[in-house]
């Protein structure tokens, strides 16, 4: 446990040499990265991975507030703070991706290079998220189903276990084609009802794992992380003084070719355009076939493309 920005953090750390930030995303754990962890100490990396705020074992402020992206930045530049590191390599996914983008814009001086999966990074838009979905058609997406405290958490602490079979496998590269419907509610309905309870797990998701996962949320519940989204259109107003600015760093990005946040408009025109928003851009990389929950579906894959850019950066490229 580690205070960290008012707040304790549950960090799992891993090796020695210079430090490596893992951001999860939603809804999952530091556990996310139990395949990245043992190959970045391997690599001679010290590889750090934070349950963030309101997940796992880390504090969950009462506060929807508490969850704003200037926060959750903070937290980690104050995770730097404690862990004795001047800077960071910063890698995200999902959710955990935007945190590294913003951490790559907001202190450049504390995060020299980024790494970010699954989610692109997005400029500000002229008008706040919610809206701006709504006016390109998507006025039953996801994020707006998740505004409103205490309906989202009473669907998905149903039965948590088949929460979690149905997110993780809809998501993934297993799934049927057309996966990426589950990223719209249906008018009256509820954000599972476009997921699919598999048969089986497919065969990167233990029963373990999947036991882990459960026993958390069982215990927590899913308000933390649901509170990130009651944050976007907030973020947005407090992000008003980087308008249109771009991430400079050296960065990577990896994503799969099945992703459901990148099969639609929106996130394939962010990939598009990442060389102008992203000017420090190293490369993109595309794993044919790999849903959304990338670092575990593929982790020899994604372990490759990260450690090759960490010793990019690390001998200056």
């Amino acid at each position: 446990m580690v205070e960290v920005n008012g707040i304790r953090l549950h960090v799992t750390e891993e090796g020695n040499g210079p430090l490596v930030v893992l951001c999860h995303g939603w809804p999952e754990l530091a556990a996310s990265w139990t395949h990245q962890l043992p190959a970045l100490a391997a690599a001679g990396f010290r590889a750090v991975a934070p349950d963030m705020r309101g997940f796992g074992a880390s504090d969950a402020p009462v506060d929807v507030a508490a969850y704003s992206i200037l926060h959750l930045v903070g937290d980690m530049v104050a995770l730097l703070d404690a862990l004795g590191a001047p800077q960071a390599v910063i890698v995200g996914h999902d959710w955990g991706a935007n945190v590294a983008w913003n951490a790559a814009l907001l202190r450049p001086d504390r995060f020299p290079a980024a790494v970010a999966m699954s989610v692109p990074f997005r400029p500000r838009t002229a008008l706040p998220p919610l809206e701006t979905l709504r006016r390109v058609g998507y006025e039953h997406y996801y994020w707006h189903y998740f505004q409103a405290p205490g309906v989202a958490e009473a669907e998905l602490e149903r039965d948590v276990a088949a929460t979690f079979r149905r997110i993780l496998y809809t998501g993934s590269g297993d799934a049927p084609a057309g996966s990426e419907a589950m990223m719209l509610v249906p008018p009256g309905g509820g954000f599972l009802d476009r997921t699919v309870d598999p048969p089986a797990l497919p065969a990167w998701l233990s029963e373990a794992e999947l036991a882990f996962v459960t026993r958390e949320y069982s215990r927590t519940g899913f308000r933390g992380g649901l509170n990130w989204y009651r944050n976007i259109d907030r973020n947005w107003e407090l992000l008003a003084p980087w308008h249109d600015a771009r991430v400079r760093q050296p960065a990577l990005f990896i994503a799969g070719t099945r992703d459901v946040v990148i099969q639609g408009r929106l996130g394939a025109k962010a990939v598009e355009d990442l060389a102008r928003s992203v000017p420090g851009l190293a490369r993109t990389v595309m794993i044919d076939g790999a849903g959304h929950w990338i670092q575990r579906e593929r982790p020899t894959e994604v372990n490759e493309a990260l450690i090759g850019f960490l010793r990019e950066v690390r001998h200056g490229g």
